[in-house]
Formats: structure tokens, C-alpha cells, sequence
């Protein structure tokens, strides 16, 4: 039978754990929000980052309106707990269509992305739920190289038209660009270059929509890189839709989107041996526990131990993680075995969907528990 952590200290948590700074969640939650306030532009919240309800109302200021989801789980999820003004940031396929439905049918206002033909047919063959129509954005791609009609090709904007045209049955909501080619960039100036090649591609596919007649109610771009770095540029939008800033992470701090004070998730793992012949210890989270993104990025391995700046998770089996020194000999006094070590991911997204439950932290005591959503 599964127990609760709450009320326990972190150095009573069975390890590895996955934990959340409760306090910085908010911080992290509040500056975006605060940001786009600022600029005038909405924030549509992505949730694939934690898929929790608790960080969602963080996310929307309590609100529990204006979601972009990664999958159909999460949306059925959030619908589920009162959240409303839902859009399914993921490519529409005919088989989506039974689910779609039935959540257009019982929310107020849920939206679907499209970036094909076969997507606008289907919408355009299929009846939506009387007296609905179906809320429907384009994905736009402006470099990333992923989902998206390319910014530069007729046939975004013959979607577009088709869209926009199909007034009885469809309700054209705007354009949706993902910049995640933020996240390849080298340095934090590389990503504001980025971010403004965006926006401006964005703007002049607008721009040609709009001399067919076409209307874009809604302009958004979403990336976390980005959407850290705001610029003047952001104000000619209307939406913007992170994700990752809810919990930040060391790939983050690489790109100048935050310190890594910063961050509000690490993973707690226990030293479980000394190796002095090889010059390492051993430690209880392997890959199951934190994943092996970053390998190769940092100095420091896959992840970055807190407030150890001279230790290296260097390898990692499933459930087993080898530690050593970046330079120098382990002082092994300093660590004794079941000394707790606390890992700042290089990806939290990924850390975050090894974990069942998050034990969610404040003044060294679990507080709550959040129980993120699983599944497609």
C-alpha cells in the first residue's frame, strides 16, 4: 500500500526522489506571468513539464484557463479538474477525432493545431458537436524543424484560407510557431537572434495571409529560451506559450533563461559506496531516475550536483550512478555512505516523467505531494 511523504523531512525520503521547491515554483510561475502582463500578451501555459493540476493553477494564476497541452491525456486530465480555454499543441490525424469531440463537446473553448491538409479535410468532413465549432490554430514552422507548415510556402497560406473560409464549421483561432531552435543555440546572444528570426518570419507570414484576406486573431510563439529573454519585439504578438520556466533546469542556465538558483526541481539521491581505487563513489539514481540527456554538455556529467561544484555523475546504469572528482581525489570524510546528494537535471521535462509523485518541499519538510498525469 502506497504511503504519503508528506510531513516528512527530505533526509527521511526513500531516494531517489523527485523534489519540487514549492516557493520557486511560484517565483518561476509569477515572473512569467508578470511578464507578459507587461508586454500586454497572453500566456497560454504549456503543461508538458510537470502535468500536474497544482503547477497548472501556478502556471494561470489561479485562473485555470488557457492551457496548451502535449497530449490528449492532458487535456482530458485538466478537463477533468475545472481547467477550460484548452489547446492540443500537437499535429491533429484523423484518429484523434472520437477524443477531440468529446472535449469540444464538454468545455467551453478547446482548440486543435493543424499543419496538413489531411487535418483541415478531416475538420471539414467531420460535424463538430452542436452548437460548436471546431477551434482550430495553424502551427507555423519558423526554423525549428519540427511540426509546422514552413513560413515561407504557399501551402501554409492556402490552410490558412481554408481555414478561415469554413466559417459554419470552423473557428480559425490564429498561428502557433514553436521556437525550439532556441534550444540548439550556444549562447544566451545566439538565442535572442533566434528568437527576434522568429518573430519577424512569423510577422511576414501574417503579413501574406493577410493580403489573401486572411485574419490571424491570435500570434503566438512559445519557447522557453525565448520567452525568458523578452524583448520589444514580443509586443507585435498576442500570445506566448513556455513551458519549461515552471521548473527551469541546467540546460536553461546554459542559455541564459535563469540561474541555477532558479531552478525548482532536483532529483535526492544517497552516496551507497566509496571506490577510492577507481577514485569514485557509487550513488542510488542511475538513468530510471534521472535520465541520460546532457551527457556530454557539462563539465560536470549529466546533471549538476548542488553546491559541489568539483563532483561528476560521470556514468550511470539503471538504477546505480558513478560519481568521481573533476579534478583532484575524493576527500571520502566528506561523504560519508548515505550522505544525501541533490542533482540538477540538465532537462527537468524528461526527470520530471521518471517520477510518479512529486514530493513538493518547503523548509526542508514534504508539504504536499502533486501526482502528474501519465499517458497519451
Amino acid at each position: 500500500m502506497a504511503t504519503s511523504n508528506v510531513g516528512l523531512r527530505v533526509d527521511q525520503l526513500t531516494t531517489p526522489a523527485f523534489l519540487v521547491d514549492y516557493a520557486q515554483v511560484k517565483a518561476n510561475c509569477n515572473n512569467m506571468l508578470e511578464t507578459c502582463n507587461k508586454m500586454g500578451v497572453r500566456l497560454r501555459a504549456q503543461t508538458k513539464t510537470h502535468k500536474t493540476i497544482e503547477g497548472a493553477e501556478l502556471q494561470t494564476g489561479g485562473t485555470k484557463k488557457c492551457l496548451v497541452t502535449s497530449t490528449l491525456d492532458e487535456s482530458e486530465f485538466y478537463a477533468d479538474h475545472g481547467f477550460d480555454d484548452i489547446l492540443y499543441g500537437y499535429p491533429l490525424i484523423p484518429f484523434h477525432m472520437p477524443r477531440v469531440t468529446a472535449l469540444t463537446k464538454r468545455l467551453e473553448k478547446f482548440h486543435v493545431m493543424v499543419d496538413s491538409r489531411l487535418a483541415v479535410e478531416t475538420l471539414l468532413e467531420t460535424p463538430p458537436p452542436s452548437p460548436k465549432t471546431w477551434s482550430v490554430f495553424l502551427k507555423v514552422d519558423c526554423g525549428n524543424g519540427r511540426a509546422g507548415v514552413w513560413w515561407e510556402d504557399e501551402e501554409g497560406i492556402e490552410l490558412a484560407l481554408s481555414l478561415s473560409s469554413a466559417s459554419s464549421r470552423i473557428t480559425f483561432c490564429g498561428v502557433y510557431v514553436h521556437c525550439g531552435n532556441t534550444y540548439h543555440a550556444d549562447d544566451p546572444k545566439d538565442v535572442d537572434v533566434l528568437r527576434d528570426e522568429n518573430i519577424e518570419r512569423l510577422l511576414k507570414f501574417v503579413e501574406r495571409a493577410k493580403m489573401r484576406g486572411v485574419v490571424c486573431p491570435t500570434v503566438g510563439i512559445g519557447s522557453t529560451p525565448s520567452c525568458r529573454r523578452p524583448a520589444d519585439t514580443m509586443k507585435k504578438l498576442t500570445e506566448l506559450h513556455p513551458g519549461n520556466y515552471a521548473f527551469l533546469d541546467v540546460q536553461q542556465s546554459t542559455l541564459g533563461s535563469c540561474s541555477l538558483e532558479d531552478i525548482a526541481c532536483c532529483v535526492a539521491t544517497r552516496i551507497i559506496g566509496h571506490y577510492p581505487r577507481r577514485n569514485q563513489m557509487l550513488i542510488d539514481c542511475g538513468f530510471t531516475g534521472l535520465t541520460k540527456q546532457g551527457e556530454g554538455k557539462m563539465p560536470s556529467g549529466y546533471c549538476v550536483i548542488k553546491d559541489h561544484p568539483n563532483l561528476k555523475l560521470c556514468s550511470m546504469t539503471q538504477e546505480i550512478g558513478f560519481v568521481e572528482t573533476i579534478k583532484g581525489k575524493l576527500d571520502y570524510a566528506k561523504y560519508p555512505v548515505g550522505t544525501m546528494l541533490f542533482l540538477l537535471p540538465w532537462h527537468s521535462c524528461a526527470t520530471a516523467a521518471m517520477y510518479p509523485v512529486y514530493n513538493v518541499i518547503q523548509d526542508g519538510r514534504v508539504t504536499a505531494e502533486w501526482k502528474p498525469t501519465r499517458g497519451w
